[in-house]
């Protein structure tokens, strides 16, 4: 077979391996769709193949008695609008191994063997980042406010709001694996126009007082320890963050700021150092206390806003099909169906994220109840107040703490709430567009994208604080939530779009319970 006369040569490639593990053919499927897109057909893929394994250094040496020769793969960023950094790993080679026959060159992936434990964090992807974003900017207000207000007396939502989350987010995750689909895409295949933009309308309000709200607190967090003015760093953060979009990938930009949001693990041992009273903090954990009031009520809304936020619905869907595309499946119809490995993966990669979310949430509320609430310091209004509780761990380096985990947080958070809202969108109007794709690919996508952070900085213009803004997103998301989570469960348990991988009994149990607490908790803030 001569590569210059096969169309589909690159594929043709990987499909003829005989042994080893079949290469993740991510970066081959993107650079696949670049030449698609620019109309090239058996010339510009061929050029494609020839940059992938044409350059790099090679070597030759016997395995088994056969001549193997290895080349360090290179695909131009340019050329390769995602994962080049995988293509180029280190621990990635490419094996081009001869055989007595040309047709029957095969490309396998060689890794480097992996331990137990760093094997178990490759395995984790969208729910890590997931649960990772769920911590934003909002959270951490929320969660401190909740702290500061009312002590320990919340702590009990932590353990309670865990199964809530982690059976909608898996639900999410199940439905974009198993149906190909995000979940706007869905909704348009099974429900009216007016259920999908209803649902959209919801999701998009969210994020874009979500997003306002994300970029006022970072902007105040960078005034606190810089004394420059926010409304000075606020078009810094949109420009960057989307200069960031649009020059790399968000999974670029996630690999660097994740590493940032380690800082709220100072929470942690400032949880310990500030000498909470552990009999008291055992009690509150275990026992619920519920206030009849339409403040406690508000925190609590606000902690069921953030911790099972809209946006991470349409999130956890679209990143579930990302990861198939990423796999070489660029159809719907070879993305559905998932095998049972696949989804065990998913369920280990969601409890993984949505366990470290909550930690987190449960020690700012223990440390900021520790700290501030003991201290008699019961409404934060400023960043520099809801920095205090690091103080115990930090000292007078509490506000950079603080700042880097409100920096780190947000540039994680607003790409996410931006790109959910431009995933619903495109998947709703039956447009092409990812965050995997460079923006001339999708330019509507984009588009949207842009408009979201654009108008979400608008908002942090108007002269609210910045903290209250942080705290009240939380409670928006909470209120416009059940809706949706009622749809996810609905879905989830429709044969038409899950085949025999509906949800089980529990699950479906979990998701109905979730929206109505939601909804009970929203309707008693307005009505007590």
């Amino acid at each position: 077979m001569s590569v210059s006369k096969s169309p589909s040569v690159a594929f043709d490639l990987l499909a003829q391996g005989s042994s080893g593990r079949t290469l993740r053919p991510g970066a081959l499927c993107h650079a696949w769709r670049l030449t698609r897109s620019r109309g090239e057909t058996s010339g510009g893929r061929c050029q494609f193949l020839r940059a992938l394994t044409g350059a790099g250094s090679a070597s030759s040496r016997r395995k088994g008695g056969v001549a193997v020769k290895t080349m360090k793969a290179r695909v131009d960023p340019l050329d390769d609008p995602i994962e080049s950094g995988d293509a180029t790993s280190p621990s990635l080679r490419l094996m081009l191994r001869a055989t007595s026959s040309p047709t029957r060159a095969t490309l396998t992936a060689v890794r480097h063997a992996p331990g137990r434990v760093r094997k178990f964090f490759a395995g984790l992807g969208p729910g890590l980042i997931t649960g990772a974003a769920d911590d934003d900017p909002s959270g951490i207000s929320t969660y401190s406010v909740t702290g500061a207000a009312f002590g320990y007396s919340q702590l009990w939502t932590a353990l309670f709001s865990f199964p809530l989350m982690f059976a909608v987010q898996l639900m999410c995750a199940r439905l974009g694996m198993v149906s190909g689909q995000g979940l706007a895409g869905i909704i348009r295949r099974r429900y009216s126009r007016r259920v999908l933009w209803g649902s959209c309308a919801l999701l998009v309000i969210a994020n874009t007082f979500n997003i306002g709200a994300d970029l006022g607190g970072m902007a105040a967090a960078m005034q606190m320890i810089t004394g420059v003015t926010a409304f000075l760093w606020l078009p810094i953060f949109v420009l960057l963050i989307l200069a960031l979009l649009v020059w790399s990938t968000y999974h670029h930009i996630a690999r660097v700021f994740k590493w940032l949001t380690l800082v709220l693990l100072a929470y942690v041992a400032a949880a310990f150092l500030s000498h909470p009273d552990w009999a008291q903090v055992l009690r509150s954990t275990l026992i619920p206390h519920i206030e009849l009031s339409s403040r406690y009520l508000a925190t609590f809304v606000g902690i069921l806003g953030t911790t099972i936020s809209p946006y991470l619905f349409f999130w956890q869907a679209a990143q579930a099909v990302e990861e198939e595309r990423k796999n070489g499946k660029l159809t719907v119809e070879a993305r559905r169906g998932s095998s049972d490995e696949e989804l065990r993966a998913a369920r280990t990669d969601v409890f993984t994220g949505m366990a470290y979310s909550n930690a987190i949430m449960y020690f700012i509320i223990l440390t900021t109840g520790a700290t501030l609430f003991t201290a008699g310091h019961h409404d934060i209004a400023t960043a520099a107040q809801a920095a205090e509780a690091l103080r115990p761990l930090a000292g007078n380096l509490a506000y950079a703490l603080f700042t880097i985990g409100i920096v780190g947080t947000g540039m994680l958070a607003v790409p996410v709430l931006a790109g959910s809202a431009a995933y619903a969108v495109a998947e709703g109007m039956d447009w092409e567009g990812s965050l995997d794709d460079r923006p001339p690919l999708s330019t509507k996508f984009y588009c949207v994208l842009a408009a979201a952070v654009v108008i979400g900085l608008g908002l942090d213009f108007l002269g609210l604080n910045p903290v209250r803004m942080l705290f009240w997103a939380a409670v928006l998301n909470g209120v416009l939530a059940p809706p949706l989570v009622v749809l996810v469960t609905m879905l989830t348990s429709d044969r038409i779009v899950m085949g025999d991988r509906i949800n089980k009994p529990a699950f479906r149990l979990l998701g109905w319970l979730t929206a109505a607490v939601m909804a009970a908790a929203a309707i008693g803030m307005f009505v007590i």
